[in-house]
Protein backbone atom coordinates (compact mmCIF):
# COMPACT_ATOMS: atom_id res chain seq x y z
CA UNK A 1 0.00 0.00 0.00
CA UNK A 2 1.13 3.49 -1.08
CA UNK A 3 1.10 6.17 1.71
CA UNK A 4 2.30 8.38 -0.58
CA UNK A 5 -0.42 8.24 -2.92
CA UNK A 6 -2.70 7.47 -0.89
CA UNK A 7 -5.43 9.82 -1.10
CA UNK A 8 -5.46 11.58 2.39
CA UNK A 9 -2.21 11.83 2.25
CA UNK A 10 -1.92 15.49 2.91
CA UNK A 11 2.12 16.39 2.98
CA UNK A 12 2.92 14.43 6.75
CA UNK A 13 6.05 14.73 7.78
CA UNK A 14 6.17 10.82 8.93
CA UNK A 15 3.97 8.08 9.17
CA UNK A 16 5.64 5.23 11.17
CA UNK A 17 4.33 1.65 11.45
CA UNK A 18 5.03 -0.95 14.63
CA UNK A 19 4.64 -4.12 15.09
CA UNK A 20 5.60 -6.52 18.31
CA UNK A 21 5.70 -10.12 18.11
CA UNK A 22 5.32 -10.46 21.66
CA UNK A 23 2.76 -8.48 22.46
CA UNK A 24 0.58 -8.48 18.96
CA UNK A 25 0.71 -4.57 18.94
CA UNK A 26 0.48 -3.80 15.46
CA UNK A 27 -0.05 0.37 15.06
CA UNK A 28 0.95 2.96 12.92
CA UNK A 29 1.58 6.78 14.12
CA UNK A 30 1.41 9.65 11.64
CA UNK A 31 3.45 13.23 12.03
CA UNK A 32 1.32 15.47 10.00
CA UNK A 33 2.86 18.94 10.83
CA UNK A 34 5.46 20.00 13.55
CA UNK A 35 5.32 24.06 12.57
CA UNK A 36 4.08 25.31 15.68
CA UNK A 37 5.52 22.24 18.44
CA UNK A 38 5.63 19.05 18.57
CA UNK A 39 3.00 16.44 17.17
CA UNK A 40 0.25 15.75 20.15
CA UNK A 41 -2.46 13.68 19.40
CA UNK A 42 -4.38 10.70 20.82
CA UNK A 43 -3.77 6.82 20.70
CA UNK A 44 -6.94 5.50 19.43
CA UNK A 45 -7.57 1.70 19.57
CA UNK A 46 -9.89 -0.16 17.44
CA UNK A 47 -10.62 -3.35 15.43
CA UNK A 48 -10.33 -2.07 11.52
CA UNK A 49 -11.70 -4.23 9.42
CA UNK A 50 -7.92 -4.01 6.93
CA UNK A 51 -5.03 -1.79 7.52
CA UNK A 52 -5.82 0.58 4.83
CA UNK A 53 -8.77 1.02 6.98
CA UNK A 54 -6.21 2.00 9.71
CA UNK A 55 -3.99 4.26 7.53
CA UNK A 56 -7.22 6.58 6.24
CA UNK A 57 -7.74 7.24 9.90
CA UNK A 58 -4.31 7.98 11.22
CA UNK A 59 -4.01 10.42 7.92
CA UNK A 60 -6.83 12.11 8.19
CA UNK A 61 -6.99 12.29 11.97
CA UNK A 62 -3.41 13.89 12.06
CA UNK A 63 -3.95 16.63 10.10
CA UNK A 64 -7.26 17.49 12.06
CA UNK A 65 -5.06 17.71 15.13
CA UNK A 66 -2.60 19.97 13.40
CA UNK A 67 -5.54 22.33 12.58
CA UNK A 68 -7.33 22.05 15.66
CA UNK A 69 -4.20 23.23 17.85
CA UNK A 70 -3.89 26.04 15.26
CA UNK A 71 -6.78 26.93 15.82
CA UNK A 72 -6.91 26.50 19.50
CA UNK A 73 -3.48 29.13 19.76
CA UNK A 74 -1.79 26.07 21.06
CA UNK A 75 2.07 25.46 20.32
CA UNK A 76 1.47 22.18 19.51
CA UNK A 77 1.54 20.50 16.12
CA UNK A 78 -0.68 17.56 14.29
CA UNK A 79 -0.01 13.74 15.05
CA UNK A 80 -2.05 10.96 15.83
CA UNK A 81 -1.65 7.30 16.54
CA UNK A 82 -4.15 3.99 16.04
CA UNK A 83 -3.48 0.22 17.28
CA UNK A 84 -5.24 -2.46 15.18
CA UNK A 85 -7.52 -4.34 17.84
CA UNK A 86 -10.53 -4.62 19.50
CA UNK A 87 -10.64 -2.28 22.66
CA UNK A 88 -13.20 -4.63 24.83
CA UNK A 89 -11.03 -7.55 24.54
CA UNK A 90 -7.72 -6.85 23.40
CA UNK A 91 -5.87 -4.87 25.77
CA UNK A 92 -2.81 -6.23 27.82
CA UNK A 93 0.19 -4.50 29.81
CA UNK A 94 2.10 -5.81 27.05
CA UNK A 95 0.65 -4.27 24.35
CA UNK A 96 0.64 -0.98 25.80
CA UNK A 97 4.12 -1.11 27.26
CA UNK A 98 5.43 -1.97 23.56
CA UNK A 99 3.08 1.13 22.43
CA UNK A 100 5.07 3.39 25.03
CA UNK A 101 8.41 2.01 23.32
CA UNK A 102 6.87 2.72 19.94
CA UNK A 103 5.97 5.88 21.17
CA UNK A 104 9.23 6.70 22.48
CA UNK A 105 11.29 5.56 19.66
CA UNK A 106 10.51 9.32 17.96
CA UNK A 107 12.13 10.84 20.29
CA UNK A 108 9.50 13.31 21.08
CA UNK A 109 8.79 14.23 18.08
CA UNK A 110 5.10 12.89 18.84
CA UNK A 111 3.26 12.85 22.23
CA UNK A 112 0.54 10.36 22.45
CA UNK A 113 -2.65 11.28 24.83
CA UNK A 114 -6.21 8.89 25.62
CA UNK A 115 -8.40 8.80 22.65
CA UNK A 116 -11.64 6.18 21.53
CA UNK A 117 -10.43 3.11 22.96
CA UNK A 118 -7.65 4.07 25.71
CA UNK A 119 -8.28 5.93 28.74
CA UNK A 120 -5.98 6.85 31.85
CA UNK A 121 -4.96 3.59 32.65
CA UNK A 122 -3.56 2.68 28.94
CA UNK A 123 -1.44 6.30 29.64
CA UNK A 124 0.00 5.26 32.62
CA UNK A 125 1.17 1.95 31.27
CA UNK A 126 2.57 3.68 28.21
CA UNK A 127 4.18 6.47 30.72
CA UNK A 128 6.12 3.49 32.37
CA UNK A 129 8.03 3.29 28.99
CA UNK A 130 7.71 7.15 27.78
CA UNK A 131 7.98 10.57 29.26
CA UNK A 132 6.35 11.61 25.66
CA UNK A 133 2.79 10.94 26.94
CA UNK A 134 0.03 13.21 28.23
CA UNK A 135 -3.15 12.55 30.67
CA UNK A 136 -1.58 9.88 32.92
CA UNK A 137 -1.22 11.97 36.25
CA UNK A 138 -3.58 14.52 38.47
CA UNK A 139 -5.11 17.55 37.29
CA UNK A 140 -6.95 20.41 39.29
CA UNK A 141 -10.72 20.38 38.64
CA UNK A 142 -12.71 23.34 37.10
CA UNK A 143 -14.67 23.40 40.18
CA UNK A 144 -12.08 22.73 42.88
CA UNK A 145 -10.38 19.23 44.12
CA UNK A 146 -8.35 16.85 41.62
CA UNK A 147 -9.37 14.69 39.31
CA UNK A 148 -7.02 12.07 37.11
CA UNK A 149 -5.88 13.12 34.01
CA UNK A 150 -8.32 12.10 31.76
CA UNK A 151 -9.24 15.17 28.63
CA UNK A 152 -12.92 14.09 28.51
CA UNK A 153 -14.46 16.36 30.36
CA UNK A 154 -12.82 19.13 29.02
CA UNK A 155 -13.53 17.85 25.32
CA UNK A 156 -17.17 17.86 26.25
CA UNK A 157 -17.20 21.33 28.26
CA UNK A 158 -15.58 22.93 25.20
CA UNK A 159 -18.43 21.18 22.75
CA UNK A 160 -20.96 22.42 25.06
CA UNK A 161 -19.54 25.93 24.51
CA UNK A 162 -19.46 25.62 21.15
CA UNK A 163 -23.26 24.51 21.06
CA UNK A 164 -24.43 27.69 22.52
CA UNK A 165 -22.65 29.64 20.17
CA UNK A 166 -24.45 27.81 17.36
CA UNK A 167 -27.51 28.16 18.96
CA UNK A 168 -27.28 31.74 19.58
CA UNK A 169 -26.01 32.15 15.08
CA UNK A 170 -28.38 29.90 13.74
CA UNK A 171 -31.61 30.19 15.94
CA UNK A 172 -30.90 33.28 17.75
CA UNK A 173 -30.89 31.90 21.17
CA UNK A 174 -28.87 33.21 23.81
CA UNK A 175 -29.63 30.17 26.05
CA UNK A 176 -30.11 26.23 26.02
CA UNK A 177 -33.43 26.17 27.55
CA UNK A 178 -36.06 23.62 25.89
CA UNK A 179 -33.40 23.23 23.20
CA UNK A 180 -33.56 19.81 21.51
CA UNK A 181 -30.42 17.90 21.26
CA UNK A 182 -29.99 14.13 19.79
CA UNK A 183 -26.82 12.91 20.84
CA UNK A 184 -24.94 9.82 18.99
CA UNK A 185 -22.33 8.35 21.50
CA UNK A 186 -22.71 8.98 25.38
CA UNK A 187 -19.70 7.19 26.37
CA UNK A 188 -17.21 9.74 28.31
CA UNK A 189 -17.24 12.94 26.18
CA UNK A 190 -20.91 12.13 25.75
CA UNK A 191 -22.42 12.02 28.47
CA UNK A 192 -20.09 14.84 30.37
CA UNK A 193 -21.79 16.94 27.04
CA UNK A 194 -25.32 15.73 27.69
CA UNK A 195 -25.01 16.40 31.79
CA UNK A 196 -23.74 19.78 30.97
CA UNK A 197 -26.83 20.42 28.50
CA UNK A 198 -28.92 18.68 30.88
CA UNK A 199 -28.21 21.06 33.61
CA UNK A 200 -28.51 24.12 30.89
CA UNK A 201 -32.10 22.88 30.64
CA UNK A 202 -31.94 21.11 27.37
CA UNK A 203 -33.91 18.35 26.14
CA UNK A 204 -32.32 15.02 25.32
CA UNK A 205 -32.26 11.72 23.19
CA UNK A 206 -29.44 9.52 23.15
CA UNK A 207 -28.29 6.43 21.29
CA UNK A 208 -25.31 4.72 21.56
CA UNK A 209 -23.52 0.82 20.70
CA UNK A 210 -23.18 0.18 24.20
CA UNK A 211 -26.71 -0.44 26.04
CA UNK A 212 -25.40 0.37 29.36
CA UNK A 213 -24.22 3.86 28.39
CA UNK A 214 -28.17 4.81 27.55
CA UNK A 215 -29.23 3.42 30.06
CA UNK A 216 -27.18 5.50 32.56
CA UNK A 217 -27.77 8.73 30.48
CA UNK A 218 -32.26 7.33 31.22
CA UNK A 219 -31.65 7.26 34.46
CA UNK A 220 -29.76 10.10 35.24
CA UNK A 221 -30.29 12.44 33.22
CA UNK A 222 -33.76 11.69 32.04
CA UNK A 223 -32.74 11.34 28.73
CA UNK A 224 -35.26 9.76 25.80
CA UNK A 225 -33.22 6.01 24.17
CA UNK A 226 -33.76 6.21 20.07
CA UNK A 227 -32.48 3.41 18.03
CA UNK A 228 -28.95 4.08 16.23
CA UNK A 229 -30.48 4.71 12.98
CA UNK A 230 -33.67 6.47 14.71
CA UNK A 231 -31.32 9.35 16.31
CA UNK A 232 -30.52 10.97 12.43
CA UNK A 233 -34.05 11.73 12.05
CA UNK A 234 -35.34 13.28 14.93
CA UNK A 235 -37.24 16.98 14.67
CA UNK A 236 -33.98 18.00 16.83
CA UNK A 237 -32.47 21.47 17.04
CA UNK A 238 -28.90 19.83 17.40
CA UNK A 239 -27.44 16.87 16.03
CA UNK A 240 -24.54 16.20 18.06
CA UNK A 241 -22.83 13.17 16.86
CA UNK A 242 -19.54 12.28 20.02
CA UNK A 243 -18.78 8.50 19.20
CA UNK A 244 -17.11 7.70 15.18
CA UNK A 245 -16.40 9.72 12.18
CA UNK A 246 -18.24 9.41 8.61
CA UNK A 247 -21.29 9.53 10.00
CA UNK A 248 -22.45 12.30 7.78
CA UNK A 249 -22.62 10.53 4.59
CA UNK A 250 -25.29 10.79 1.73
CA UNK A 251 -27.32 8.16 3.93
CA UNK A 252 -27.83 9.76 6.59
CA UNK A 253 -28.03 12.89 5.01
CA UNK A 254 -31.45 11.79 3.67
CA UNK A 255 -32.50 11.46 7.17
CA UNK A 256 -31.40 14.60 9.25
CA UNK A 257 -33.84 17.07 10.13
CA UNK A 258 -31.67 19.03 12.68
CA UNK A 259 -30.63 22.43 11.55
CA UNK A 260 -27.23 22.33 13.84
CA UNK A 261 -24.68 20.06 13.38
CA UNK A 262 -22.05 19.92 16.54
CA UNK A 263 -20.64 17.82 18.23
CA UNK A 264 -17.53 16.16 19.58
CA UNK A 265 -16.92 13.08 16.96
CA UNK A 266 -14.07 14.06 14.48
CA UNK A 267 -14.11 13.90 11.11
CA UNK A 268 -17.88 13.41 11.05
CA UNK A 269 -18.02 14.01 7.09
CA UNK A 270 -17.53 11.08 5.54
CA UNK A 271 -16.37 13.71 2.85
CA UNK A 272 -15.61 17.35 2.24
CA UNK A 273 -17.88 17.99 -0.60
CA UNK A 274 -21.07 17.14 2.43
CA UNK A 275 -20.14 20.53 3.92
CA UNK A 276 -21.46 22.26 0.40
CA UNK A 277 -24.28 20.07 0.77
CA UNK A 278 -24.67 21.14 4.47
CA UNK A 279 -24.48 25.54 3.09
CA UNK A 280 -26.91 24.69 0.74
CA UNK A 281 -29.64 23.23 3.26
CA UNK A 282 -29.05 25.89 5.43
CA UNK A 283 -27.56 23.16 8.12
CA UNK A 284 -25.07 24.98 10.33
CA UNK A 285 -22.01 22.59 10.78
CA UNK A 286 -19.51 23.25 13.21
CA UNK A 287 -16.18 22.08 12.17
CA UNK A 288 -15.24 19.33 14.56
CA UNK A 289 -11.35 20.42 14.85
CA UNK A 290 -12.69 23.43 15.72
CA UNK A 291 -15.56 22.52 18.67
CA UNK A 292 -13.72 19.66 20.06
CA UNK A 293 -10.70 20.96 21.18
CA UNK A 294 -11.36 21.19 24.82
CA UNK A 295 -9.28 18.07 25.26
CA UNK A 296 -6.03 18.89 23.27
CA UNK A 297 -6.23 22.29 25.47
CA UNK A 298 -6.04 20.53 28.37
CA UNK A 299 -3.05 18.56 27.43
CA UNK A 300 -1.58 20.97 26.37
CA UNK A 301 -1.91 22.67 30.19
CA UNK A 302 -0.66 19.78 31.69
CA UNK A 303 2.46 19.93 29.72
CA UNK A 304 2.51 23.65 30.42
CA UNK A 305 1.27 24.36 33.60
CA UNK A 306 -1.56 26.92 34.30
CA UNK A 307 -4.58 26.68 36.92
CA UNK A 308 -7.77 25.17 35.85
CA UNK A 309 -9.70 28.85 35.81
CA UNK A 310 -6.65 29.78 32.97
CA UNK A 311 -8.03 26.23 31.17
CA UNK A 312 -11.56 27.02 31.63
CA UNK A 313 -11.13 30.25 30.07
CA UNK A 314 -8.91 28.99 27.31
CA UNK A 315 -11.53 26.62 26.22
CA UNK A 316 -14.06 29.18 26.34
CA UNK A 317 -12.47 30.67 23.55
CA UNK A 318 -13.90 28.03 21.44
CA UNK A 319 -17.24 30.09 21.50
CA UNK A 320 -15.69 33.83 19.69
CA UNK A 321 -13.74 30.71 17.19
CA UNK A 322 -17.11 29.33 16.10
CA UNK A 323 -19.09 33.01 15.75
CA UNK A 324 -16.35 33.64 14.15
CA UNK A 325 -15.98 31.11 11.09
CA UNK A 326 -20.01 31.15 11.25
CA UNK A 327 -19.60 35.15 10.46
CA UNK A 328 -16.92 34.85 8.23
CA UNK A 329 -18.95 31.71 6.28
CA UNK A 330 -21.91 33.90 5.91
CA UNK A 331 -19.84 36.51 3.97
CA UNK A 332 -18.34 34.86 1.92
CA UNK A 333 -20.53 32.46 0.94
CA UNK A 334 -18.58 29.39 2.08
CA UNK A 335 -18.71 26.77 4.30
CA UNK A 336 -17.56 27.10 7.44
CA UNK A 337 -15.35 23.94 6.93
CA UNK A 338 -13.57 25.94 4.19
CA UNK A 339 -13.78 28.93 6.75
CA UNK A 340 -11.86 26.89 9.38
CA UNK A 341 -9.21 25.32 7.27
CA UNK A 342 -8.27 28.76 6.23
CA UNK A 343 -8.54 30.18 9.47
CA UNK A 344 -6.67 27.46 10.61
CA UNK A 345 -3.85 27.68 7.85
CA UNK A 346 -3.62 31.34 8.66
CA UNK A 347 -2.32 31.02 12.17
CA UNK A 348 0.17 28.02 11.43
CA UNK A 349 1.77 30.66 8.44
CA UNK A 350 1.56 33.72 10.97
CA UNK A 351 2.24 31.71 14.30
CA UNK A 352 0.97 31.98 17.67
Amino acid sequence: MSVFAHVDFDQHEQVVYGHDKASGLKAIIAIHDSTLGPALGGCRMWNYATDEEALRDVLRLSRGMTYKSALARLPLGGGKAVIIGDPHTGKSEALFQAMGDFVDSLGGRYITAADSGTGVAEMRIMAERTRHVAGAGQREAFGGGSRDGDPSPSTAYGVFIGIQAAVAHRLGRQDLSGIRVAIQGVGQVGFGLAKLLKEAGAQLWVTDIQAANVQRAVAQLGATAVGQHDIYGLDVDVFAPCALGAIVNLQTLEALRAPIIAGAANNQLADASLAEVLRRRECLYAPDYAINAGGIIDVCYERTGGSAAQLKAHIEGIGPTLTEIFQRAEREGATTAAIADRMARERLQGGL
